[in-house]
This record gives C-alpha cells, sequence and structure tokens, in this order.
C-alpha cells in the first residue's frame, strides 16, 4: 500500500527512474528482498537501518564499478598497444584527519597508507640516498633517521594483526563490535605501538595506536557492517533483468544476482556478496598495487601543511607546523641535503659542459677524478663544497650555482665577442653596398654626358641604327641550304627502300635454300640438332663448374677472414688482460677502503658495547628499585594486617596501592621498551657489521674468481694458438688441393677448348662437302640418267662403305675399353688421394685427442696444485688457531694451577664445614620439602580467595550500578507524579469548560492513576529489599575480607622465610651458570671451527663448479671443430663427384669429335669416288 502511492516526484521514484527500472519493485526489493533456504526463494522482511544500509552497500557498488569502467575506457584511448614501454605521470593525493566526526574505520585505512607512503618516502628520501653516497665511494657517516614505521606496519599486517582480525571477525556471523573490540585487545594489547584511548574529541575511543605523525584514538563502532559492505541480490537482479540502462547492466554483468534458472554447476560454486569480498581484502590488495608501482616509478613529494587547528584563513601556529615538518620528515630531509651533495652529475655531461672553463685541465689526465680535480683547482674551486664518486660529481647545496656563474662569466664574453664579429661583418657589407652604389652614380653621369653630346652628331645615329643589324643572318641562303639538304637525304632514303626490298626478295630465296638442304641433310646425314644440345650440355657443366668453383673461392676467403678474427680475438683478449689487472689493482684499493671502514664499525660497535653495559648497570639499579618498592609494598601489608578492623582505610591504602602498582608497570613497560630499542640499535649494528663480512668475503671471492679467469684466458689463448695453427696448415692444405683442382680445371678447359675448334673444323668441312655434293647432284641431273656400270659401281661403293662403318665400330670399342682404363686409373688415383685424406685426418684426430688428454692432465695437475695449496692454507689457518689455543691453553693451565693450590687449601677447610652443613641441608631440604607442599596449597587457597574476592567485589559494584539506577527510577517515579497532580489540577480547572469530556478524563485518570501508584509502590517495596539484600552481602564480605587478610599476613611471613632459603639456593645456581657459560664458550669455539671449515668446503665446491663449466666450453668448442671438419669433408667428396661428372662429360664429348672425324672421312672418300 505504501508503494503505491510512490511517485515519479518523489526520491525512491527519481532514483528508480535514473537506473531504469519499476519504482515499486525497486522499493519492494529494498525493504523484503528475497533469500535462497535450501532450495526454496524465501522473503525477508529487512529493518529501516537494514534497509538504508542496503541502499548505501548498491550505491557504493554502482560507484566503484562505474569508476572502474570509465579507467578501463581512459585506457583504451590513451594506451597505444603497439608500444614496447609504457609511460606514464601520475599524482596522488590522500586524505588527512579533518573529514570525520570520529576516527573510525574510514580514518584507520587513510592513516594505514600514510604510513606505508611515509615509509616509502622514507626509504627514497634517506635511505636510498644515503646509499648512493657510499655506492659512489664518498666518505660520508650514515644518518640515522630517529623515527620509525616498522613497528605499527607490522602490527597492522602480521598474521594475527588487525587487518587479519578484523577479516576473520567480518566472515564469523555472531561477532560483534565488542567481541572484536576484545579480540584486539586480547592479542594486541602488550604491544608497545597499542595503548589505551587517549583521545580529548572522541570519549567513547575503544583503543589508541602510535603512528609515525602521532598517537591517534579510533572508535571499532560499526567497523564489521562497513567491511561487510552487502550487496541486495535481489536488486541486483532487477538491474540486470528489467533495466532499461545498458550501461547499468553492463556493470552488474559480472554478479551472478538471482537468476530464475540455474545450472547445477553454477550453482555450486555460486557464493554470497558478489564474490565474498570485503572491503579490507580489496584495499590491501590495491594498496600493495599501489605501493609496487610506486617502487617502480621515480618520485617527486609535495608536502601539504595544516596552518591550524580551528579553520581559520592568515592565521599560523608555528608550533603545529613544526610538529608537521618533524614527522613528516621534511626536516630532516633538510638537514641531510645540507650536509649532503643534492646535485650531482656524470663525468661525461661534467666535461662537456663545463670544459668551457679549463679545456687543458680536464684533458691533462685520462682519469676522471684527476681531470676533475685540476680543472676546479684551476678556477680556484673549494674542494669542500664538492665530493668525486667512482661515476658522478656530487655538489653541496648552492656549489652548482657558484659554478654556473664561472661558466656564465666566460659564455657572456664569448657572447660578446660573436655579436661583436657578426655586427662587424653586417656594417661592412653595408658600407661596401652604398660604396658601389656611389662609383656607379658617378659612372650613370658619365656616360649620360657622353649621350647628351653625341646624340645629334650623324655618324653616331647610323652607328646606333646599324649595330642592332651587325652579325644577323641571310634567310634566302639559309633557304636554299636547306632545300639542298632534303634533296640529298631523300635520294639516299630512296636508295635504301630499294636496296631492302631486293634484299628481302634474295632473303625469301635463301630461306627456301635452306630448307631445302636442311631436309636433304636431315635425310643423309641426320639432325645437327643433336651436335647442339651436347655443346649446350658441355656449356651448362662448364657454368656449373665455374659456379662451384666460385664457391669454394668464397669458403676460401671467408677461412682467411675467420683466421683474422681470431688474431684480432687474440689481441683483444691480451689487452682485457691488461683491463682486468687494473680492476684486480682497483678491487684491492677497495679491499683497502672496505678495511678502514671495517675498523670503523668495529669502533662504533666498541662504542656501542659500552652502551649496551651502561643500560644493564641502569636496569640492574632500576631492579634494587624495584626491590626496595617490593619491601615498601611488603610493610604495607604488614600494616593492612595491624589495621583489621578499619574497613574503608583499607580500602583507600588499597587504591594507593594499586596507582602505585600501575606506576610501577608503566615503569616496566618504559624499561622493556628502552631495552627494545637498545635491542634493535644492537640488532642493527650486528646486521651492518655482517653486510660488511659478506662484503669483504664477496671482494675475495671476486678476486680469486678473476685470477681464476685470467689463468683460464691464459690456457683459451694457448689452445686458440694451437688451433690457429691446426687451422693454417689445414688451410694451406686445402689451397694446395683448390690448386691442383684448378690445375685439372684448366687442363679439361684447354682440352675442351681443342674439342671446340675441332667442331668448327668439321662443321666448315661439313658445309664445304655439303656444297660439293650440290654440285654433283647438279652435275649427275645434266648427265642425264645412270648407266649400269655406274649402278654396279654404287654397289661395290656401298660395300666399301659398310666395311668402312664396321671398321669405325671396332675403332669405337677400342677407344671405349681405353677410356674405361683411363676412368678405373682416375677412381684409383681419387681413392689413393681419399685415403690418405683419411690417414691424415687419423693422425690429426689421435693429436687431437693426445693433446686434449694433455690439457685434462694438466688442468688436474693444476686443480690438485691449487687443492694442495688451499689445504696447505687451511692447516695453515688450523695451525695458527691451534698454537693461539695452546697459548691460551697454557695461560689458562697455571692460572689453574695458581687457583689449585688456593682451593685445596680452601677446600680441607669447606670438607669440614660441609659434613656440618650437609646434615643441616638435609633437615632443611625434608623442611623445605613440607614448606613447599603447604605453599602450594596456601597459594592455591589464596588464588581461590582471590577470585572469591574479585567475584564479590564485582558483585558488589554491580550491586552498588543497580542501586543507583534504581535510585534514578525513583526519581524519575516522584517527578511523574508531580507532573501526573499538576495535570489533575488543570483538568479540575478545565470541569466547567465540558462536562462531558471531564467525565471521561477523570474515568482515565483515576484509573491510570490508580494503577501506576500501585506499580510505584511495588517497585518502591522491591528497591528496599534490595537494598537491605546488598547492606547485607556487604557485611558478609568485609567479614570475609578481614579473615583473608589475617591469612596473608601468614603467608607473608612464611613467603619471607622461603626466600632466604631461595636466596641460598640461587647463589648455588649462579655458581652452575658460570660453569655452563664456560663450557658454552668452549662449544662456540668448536662451532666457529666448524663454521670455518664449512666455509672452506663451500669455496672449493664453487671453484669445482666453474673448472666444470669451463671444460663443457671447452668440449662444446672441440664438438664444434669436428663438425666443421665434417663439412670440409663433404664439401671435398662433392667436388670430386663433380671432377667425375666433369672428366664423363669430356669423354663423351672426345666421342662424339671421333664419330664426326669418321663422317668427315666417310665423306671425303665418298668424293673422291664421285670425282674419279
Amino acid at each position: 500500500a505504501e508503494c503505491q502511492a510512490i511517485g515519479p516526484d518523489t526520491f525512491a521514484g527519481k532514483a528508480a527512474a535514473l537506473c531504469g527500472v519499476d519504482a515499486g519493485a525497486l522499493i519492494k526489493a529494498f525493504c523484503k528482498p528475497r533469500i535462497k533456504v535450501g532450495t526454496e526463494w524465501v522473503t525477508k522482511g529487512q529493518s529501516c537501518e537494514q534497509a538504508t544500509n542496503a541502499v548505501g552497500g548498491i550505491a557504493r557498488a554502482i560507484f566503484d564499478r562505474l569508476f572502474k569502467w570509465l579507467i578501463e575506457k581512459c585506457n583504451d584511448t590513451l594506451i597505444d598497444p603497439t608500444l614496447k614501454k609504457a609511460n606514464f605521470c601520475a599524482v596522488l593525493d590522500i586524505a588527512g584527519f579533518e573529514i570525520f566526526e570520529y576516527n573510525g574505520f574510514e580514518q584507520i585505512s587513510i592513516n594505514f597508507v600514510n604510513e606505508k607512503l611515509q615509509q616509502f618516502f622514507n626509504h627514497h628520501m634517506f635511505v636510498v640516498e644515503q646509499e648512493t653516497y657510499v655506492s659512489e665511494g664518498i666518505d660520508w657517516e650514515m644518518v640515522d633517521f630517529g623515527l620509525d614505521l616498522q613497528a605499527a606496519i607490522v602490527m597492522f599486517e602480521k598474521p594475527m594483526g588487525i587487518w587479519a582480525i578484523l577479516e576473520e571477525e567480518s566472515l564469523f556471523p555472531k561477532a560483534t563490535d565488542k567481541s572484536f573490540e576484545e579480540k584486539l585487545k586480547a592479542s594486541l594489547g602488550k604491544l608497545p605501538v597499542f595503548l589505551k584511548p587517549q583521545s580529548k574529541t572522541d570519549k567513547n575511543a575503544h583503543f589508541a595506536i602510535s603512528h609515525y605523525a602521532g598517537i591517534v584514538s579510533y572508535n571499532v563502532t560499526g567497523w564489521l557492517e562497513k567491511n561487510k559492505d552487502p550487496v541486495n541480490e535481489t536488486v541486483v537482479e532487477i538491474f540486470k533483468s528489467t533495466s532499461n540502462n545498458e550501461l547499468l547492466v553492463h556493470l552488474w554483468r559480472d554478479h551472478p544476482g538471482q537468476p530464475a534458472t540455474t545450472p547445477k554447476e553454477e550453482g555450486k560454486k555460486k557464493k554470497k556478496g558478489g564474490g565474498g569480498k570485503t572491503v579490507s581484502s580489496v584495499y590491501l590488495v590495491s594498496l600493495n598495487d599501489l605501493m609496487a608501482t610506486l617502487y617502480a616509478c621515480e618520485p617527486h613529494f609535495v608536502r601539504c601543511l595544516v596552518p591550524n587547528t580551528h579553520k581559520k584563513p592568515g592565521d599560523v601556529e608555528p608550533p603545529l607546523i613544526m610538529h608537521q615538518l618533524t614527522c613528516n620528515g621534511v626536516l630532516e630531509g633538510i638537514r641531510i641535503c645540507m650536509r649532503g651533495f643534492p646535485n650531482r652529475m656524470p663525468y661525461d655531461d661534467y666535461k662537456m659542459r663545463y670544459w668551457i672553463l679549463g679545456k687543458e685541465a680536464l684533458a691533462s689526465s685520462s682519469d676522471n677524478k684527476k681531470a676533475v680535480w685540476a680543472l676546479m683547482d684551476k678556477i680556484e674551486f673549494d674542494r669542500e663544497r664538492y665530493r668525486l664518486g667512482h661515476t658522478l660529481v656530487f655538489f653541496r647545496a648552492g656549489a652548482l650555482g657558484k659554478l654556473e656563474e664561472y661558466r656564465d662569466v666566460i659564455v657572456n664574453r664569448l657572447i660578446r665577442y660573436i655579436q661583436g664579429q657578426c655586427r662587424q661583418i653586417i656594417r661592412f657589407r653595408d658600407f661596401a653596398k652604398r660604396r658601389d652604389q656611389r662609383e656607379l652614380l658617378n659612372v650613370c653621369q658619365r656616360q649620360f654626358r657622353k649621350y647628351m653630346t653625341m646624340r645629334e652628331w650623324g655618324w653616331f645615329v647610323i652607328i646606333q641604327k646599324t649595330r642592332p643589324l651587325i652579325g644577323m643572318p641571310n634567310p634566302e641562303e639559309e633557304l636554299r641550304i636547306l632545300e639542298e639538304q632534303a634533296n640529298e637525304k631523300y635520294g639516299k632514303y630512296k636508295e635504301a627502300l630499294d636496296v631492302t626490298k631486293a634484299l628481302e626478295g634474295q632473303n625469301t630465296d635463301m630461306k627456301a635454300e635452306i630448307k631445302a638442304l636442311s631436309k636433304k641433310l636431315e635425310e643423309e646425314q641426320g639432325n645437327i640438332s643433336i651436335y647442339t644440345d651436347r655443346q649446350e650440355k658441355a656449356n651448362k657443366v662448364k657454368a656449373e663448374t665455374e659456379i662451384e668453383l666460385a664457391t669454394q673461392q668464397g669458403i676460401l676467403a671467408d677461412e682467411e677472414a675467420s683466421r683474422i678474427e681470431l688474431t684480432a680475438e687474440v689481441k683483444q683478449h691480451s689487452g682485457s688482460i691488461g683491463v682486468v689487472k687494473k680492476d684486480i689493482e682497483d678491487l684491492e684499493l677497495a679491499i683497502a677502503k672496505v678495511e678502514q671502514e671495517k675498523a670503523n664499525r668495529d669502533h662504533t660497535i666498541r662504542t656501542l658495547n659500552d652502551e649496551i653495559a651502561e643500560q644493564d648497570e641502569v636496569i640492574n639499579k632500576l631492579n634494587k628499585e624495584k626491590k626496595h618498592v617490593a619491601e615498601n609494598q611488603a610493610k604495607s601489608n604488614e600494616d593492612l594486617v595491624v589495621a583489621e578492623e578499619k574497613v574503608n582505610h583499607l580500602s583507600s591504602i588499597k587504591a594507593k596501592l594499586e596507582e602505585t602498582l600501575d606506576e610501577l608497570e608503566g615503569a616496566l613497560d618504559r624499561e622493556k621498551r628502552a631495552r627494545g630499542k637498545v635491542e634493535k640499535e644492537r640488532r642493527k649494528v650486528e646486521g651492518e657489521l655482517k653486510i660488511t663480512q659478506d662484503m669483504v668475503a664477496e671482494l675475495e671471492r671476486a678476486k680469486r674468481e678473476v685470477e681464476n679467469n685470467i689463468a683460464k684466458k691464459e690456457k683459451d689463448a694457448s689452445g686458440l694458438s694451437s688451433k690457429l695453427d691446426d687451422e693454417q696448415s689445414l688451410v694451406a692444405k686445402m689451397q694446395k688441393n683448390i690448386k691442383e683442382l684448378q690445375g685439372r680445371v684448366e687442363e679439361l678447359e684447354e682440352e675442351l677448348e681443342a674439342e671446340r675448334q675441332a667442331r668448327a673444323k668439321a662443321e666448315r668441312q661439313r658445309s664445304d662437302l655439303a656444297r660439293e655434293i650440290e654440285q654433283l647432284g647438279e652435275r649427275l641431273d645434266e648427265a642425264g640418267g645412270a648407266t649400269h656400270a655406274q649402278i654396279e659401281l654404287n654397289k661395290k661403293r656401298e660395300a666399301e662403305v659398310g666395311k668402312l662403318r664396321k671398321d669405325i665400330e671396332e675403332v669405337n670399342i677400342q677407344h671405349e675399353s681405353i677410356l674405361g682404363n683411363l676412368k678405373r686409373k682416375h677412381q684409383d688415383a681419387i681413392q689413393e688421394m681419399t685415403e690418405q685424406i683419411e690417414q691424415l685426418q687419423k693422425m690429426k684426430s689421435k693429436i687431437e685427442k693426445d693433446k686434449g688428454h694433455i690439457l685434462n692432465e694438466i688442468a688436474d695437475a693444476r686443480a690438485a696444485t691449487d687443492e694442495v695449496m688451499r689445504a696447505q692454507s687451511s692447516a695453515d689457518k688450523s695451525n695458527k688457531n691451534l698454537q693461539a689455543n695452546l697459548t691460551e691453553l697454557g695461560k689458562k693451565l697455571a692460572e689453574a694451577n695458581l687457583t689449585l693450590g688456593d682451593f685445596e687449601a680452601s677446600k680441607r677447610k669447606i670438607a669440614a664445614e660441609n659434613a656440618d652443613l650437609l646434615r643441616v641441608v638435609g633437615d632443611l631440604d625434608t623442611t623445605l620439602n613440607m614448606l613447599l607442599k603447604t605453599k602450594s596449597a596456601m597459594a592455591a587457597q589464596l588464588e581461590e580467595v582471590k577470585s572469591v574476592a574479585d567475584n564479590e567485589s564485582r558483585e558488589r559494584s554491580l550491586l552498588l550500578g543497580k542501586f543507583r539506577n534504581l535510585e534514578h527510577e525513583v526519581d524519575g517515579a516522584k517527578e511523574a507524579l508531580d507532573e501526573e497532580s499538576s495535570s489533575r489540577d488543570n483538568v479540575l480547572r478545565q470541569v466547567a469548560k465540558a462536562e462531558g469530556d471531564a467525565s471521561m478524563w477523570r474515568a482515565k485518570y483515576e484509573s491510570e492513576a490508580v494503577a501506576k501508584a500501585e506499580e510505584l509502590e511495588m517497585t518502591k517495596m522491591k528497591l528496599v529489599a534490595r537494598l537491605t539484600e546488598a547492606e547485607g552481602t556487604i557485611h558478609n564480605l568485609n567479614a570475609k575480607l578481614t579473615q583473608i587478610e589475617k591469612a596473608k599476613g601468614k603467608l607473608q611471613n612464611e613467603m619471607d622465610a622461603m626466600l632466604a632459603n631461595l636466596d641460598q639456593a640461587q647463589v648455588m645456581n649462579a655458581a652452575m651458570e658460570r660453569k655452563a657459560k664456560q663450557f658454552d664458550k668452549v662449544i662456540s669455539e668448536w662451532k666457529q671451527k666448524v663454521d670455518s671449515l664449512t666455509y672452506d668446503l663451500d669455496c672449493s665446491q664453487k671453484e669445482t663448479r666453474n673448472i666444470s663449466s669451463d671444460l663443457f666450453k671447452v668440449k662444446s668448442a672441440y664438438e664444434e671443430t669436428v663438425l666443421q671438419l665434417d663439412e670440409v669433408r663433404r664439401e671435398n667428396k662433392a667436388l670430386s663427384n663433380e671432377i667425375k661428372d666433369i672428366m664423363d662429360q669430356i669423354s663423351e664429348g672426345g666421342h662424339s669429335i671421333h664419330e664426326i672425324d669418321k663422317i668427315r672421312k666417310r665423306l671425303e672418300a665418298e668424293k673422291l669416288e664421285l670425282q674419279a
């Protein structure tokens, strides 16, 4: 019914319209959300406070999701995904204390971020700055920034810290703010940073924390609810399913909501509250991301200060500002800035900028430090105002400005000189221009005067008119010459056209003749294309061999280049050895500096140990004072026993004693804090000592490694030189082989050229024969027909031709057998050559194996010598230590012998006394055991009595509180009675005005007043009964207190007797502890020896690892050389195969030449017969 009254002008209607949903459904979802119980959906009624909290949670969630969506959109538009490196400029701002009414969950989150940022500021401003000074080798004493943030940060972040407890309580359903507060005090109450509330503004504060900037009190009200930050899933489902706002649907897309149908798998994985994340967990993740980003960036800091606490413009409180500056670390930063070197510059930039002050001084030395010192001394710049590091020049505040002034003086002088020169050039140009103009004016005037005198002279007029015609050509003659040239050219063109027509006719005739002749040749002798194809194949083979020759020459050139590079590398290694030696010298200097620093640190450690001893003395004094206070307490207890009857007086004395106890506890806490600070300083000093010792050890290791590297590089250089020699010998052999192959190729080329010449001759003879055949054919045509005799002659000639063919075939067979023999011989020679190469390679591999064995033996020998040297050095060290121990033991023996005599004398005396004392001790032991039993029983009784007394005191305080509450109720009832009586009088006055109303009011008043009076009387009776009960319980408790105090006095006397016995036992215990300490010293010495031996073992293991890595490198290099050898062998085989192919082609070519010769001879014989 109430939801129907919601219109579009109401706040709820406007919010629903903005979200694009129905207002009634939205209000119903907030007031009666749906909850899943088992497998069914149930509506749950919400209170007004719960509904408002749900509205706030939804609003915060929408804001959070919208803000993240905006950031993603900005990043999508600004970030270029093709860029490899992401650069950005960000501004970080954080709120302070002036936002909230009291310090709650939001304020502690802000303060923790401030704490982390202040730690980052301190680290960047003080630690990093001073580390750069130390790393650059500047003489600098480390300035310790007094205040420390780590204790508070650890309290927040540790496993059972504030954030962990808050997270745990938020997840616990029955947890309340009170249980959260109690858990905080129980787990963190003993920490020095966790304090009692001290707030003046908020009296309901529950605890305080000592932050870096000061002590802040906090109120835990509503922390758990704020940390949960619940989201109403019914509202989310309405947004997702019914909203017409696309952005809102997109923002809630990843939230599960309350879907009508959900798959089983999704139902299992579903989490409550939009993923189950609390505000603190999300906050810590984002804070860690922020700190990681800050540590990866280059920050610049801007500090904002509050001028006054009452927010008045123009009003300044200097103490407040100075407190903020000290807490922010700004004053400490200014102090370090004034003591330190805020401005720095690399040597290259310094030289480039300030070479103008003294180029010769900078060029006087290759060492940067010496060159800069020379320049600064030249310009008389005080050395106290700057320092020279390894890579940077450091300047004090204001020193760089002075150096810039020196530079500006010279720069200004040079600029003035350049300006003067430029002005001189510009003015000279202007002067030259004006001078030329003046001379030209004189020339113009002179020429004008001459013209004025001669303009009416006749000859001058004729000359002026004929001057343009001088040198002009005659157009008629030019036309005639062009016509003659055109006629000549046209005649030549016509002749050329006639000649081309005649030649084209002849060409057609020749083509026809050529076709006819080619047909005849194909019929009689076969096609010439076979020979041309063979010739083309031979040419291709030759081209391929030339290409392969070029590739082999390229390989040879690469080998020579690699040889040159190897020689260059050897030279570079020789140079790098010199550089390494220089580095070793620098390292020795650095070691000397570190030893000096170690001596300084040892001195500081001694001073700190003295301070610790003083602090121990102070602690002993405080312990004595504590004993004195304990004695005073005992006296006060005796006074309490005397004053048994005075209960009120006892209670006052008890309160005073509790106050003194609190003060003593405070003093104890202060002492503990002071002791903790001393221990922190001691740990810091010990950590620095360990770091310096590690630095020295690392430098020594680095020195050893550098020496080992030098030796290895020398070995590698010798190995490379030997490899170079082997490779040079291989290259020489390959060059010889290549020369032999080139000789063979040249011979083959000569044979090819001879074959070409023979082929050309054969073709010429063939053409001559063809002509003669044509002539003979013409004669035969003229003769007319052939006679019977000529036919017989033709048959005889054909028989002779058959005989000749048989002879040619026999000769071919003989030639083929000769060629086969030649090929076999060639193959045998190649096999011999390959066998020789394989034998040489086997010899080389054997030599390399022998060489490897020798190198391994050398390495083993060196390793053995190194191990022997190390063992010797370790033995020397242990020998020295044993000798020192022996001398110490001898001294101790002498002292022991001296003391033994005294002990023996005293022993005899003590032995007699001991016998008597043993008897007494036996009696005392029995009594002590009895007393201990009685003590334990009495202690148990005392604790029970104390617990009873505490319970009774609590009940008493509760009863008193109830009594006061009842008094307040009685007063309220009296006031109500007075008010009722006054209202009764008023009603009686108004009876005359309204009689009917008066009767009704009277009935009501009488009934109500009677009931209330009866109730008040009943409550009064109850209060009186409770008062009497409370007084009775108080009397009983007082009686019990007196009995307890008497028992306490008796126990105190017994305790004094027990303390005397305890002191004797403590004396015996101290003597035993001294003996135990002596044994601990002996054990610690043996442990040191064991540590030194383990350290030597680690060093030897590292060296063996380095040697094994070098061995692996040598093996890999050897395998690479073997692979190169295999490639060379393959190339040799390929070359030999190519040579075989070439030889085969040459033999085929010789075979074809022989065939052509036979055909030529046959044709000559036929020609002779025909001529005959």
